[in-house]
């Protein structure tokens, strides 16, 4: 019976293996795509034939990048985004957190109402609240800063960021804390010691997720963020579009490119730190 089974399940695995790459191939391709253009020239980009390698290799699109002609600044748009993505990031953790553990370990009146209330807020698109948004910042005035957008993305990221950490805290059992008061740990001490390392692949996924929707956002930083010294990368990038001529996608490219680093070394920082603290946390424990 194992011997006919034996070429099957070899069969099944060389068709799922053959799938993955297929996956992973798709996946990995409309990167390489922009990464392969942004080293061409922009007349072969536009031209008929299709090009799978530069026959042309330029560091030009990356010099137009970063040279002053008249449009908002690389270097700028870069800080901006930074600043309000990793303050969005942290400020949502901290909120998100500190609500995951209410309504998770916690049994209050309005617990219900609270869940269901990030659930509808979740189905609200950020899209019907633009002019209200851009109302109550210009009578705070706070259009066109750090702070304004700041907000407005942690009020954009904070639903889903508490509903995806009650998931995780809510599969971390309270008997692990009270195993740890038993051998004579507080409350807080049982929490930071034994619950708060097990949590740690939830935060730093939802911290990833957080970080990828700032980072990203375009519609709301282009309302409320206008002026070129404000702009965040997604709203720079449109500069490069040009209504009456043929538009630059070689520094379109370009730009892109340079714009999905820092998401991959905060990938990379975050991970390293995650394998860290699970260890660390199993070891104390």
């Amino acid at each position: 019976m194992g011997a006919a089974t034996s070429p099957r399940r070899r069969v099944a695995t060389v068709l799922f293996s053959a799938l993955s790459v297929g996956i992973f191939a798709c996946s990995v391709f409309p990167v390489y795509w922009m990464v392969q253009t942004s080293f061409q020239p922009n007349n072969e980009i536009i031209g008929s034939d299709v090009n799978f390698w530069p026959e042309t290799f330029t560091l030009r699109n990356y010099e137009t990048v970063f040279s002053p002609d008249g449009r908002a600044q690389f270097l700028p748009a870069l800080g901006n985004s930074l600043t309000v993505t990793l303050l969005t990031v942290a400020v949502a953790l901290v909120f998100a957190f500190l609500a995951a553990l209410a309504v998770t370990r916690f049994r209050f009146r309005t617990r219900k109402a609270f869940i269901l209330a990030i659930l509808i807020v979740q189905m609200i698109p950020a899209e019907a609240m633009i002019v209200s948004t851009f109302r109550v910042l210009d009578g705070w005035n706070l259009l066109n800063t750090i702070a304004g957008l700041t907000f407005v993305y942690i009020a954009t990221v904070l639903p889903f960021t508490i509903w995806t950490l009650r998931g995780f805290v809510n599969g971390v059992p309270i008997d692990l804390e009270e195993a740890g008061m038993i051998d004579g740990l507080s409350r807080m001490g049982a929490f930071w010691r034994i619950t708060f390392p097990l949590l740690a692949p939830g935060l730093v996924a939802t911290g990833v997720f957080g970080f990828i929707q700032a980072w990203n956002e375009f519609l709301l930083a282009l309302v409320v963020n206008s002026r070129p010294e404000m702009m965040t990368l997604p709203v720079w990038l449109r500069t490069f579009q040009v209504a009456t001529g043929t538009t630059n996608w070689a520094a379109i490219m370009a730009g892109s490119t340079l714009m999905a680093i820092p998401v991959i070394v905060f990938f990379l920082v975050v991970q390293g730190r995650m394998t860290k603290g699970l260890v660390s946390g199993a070891v104390k424990g």
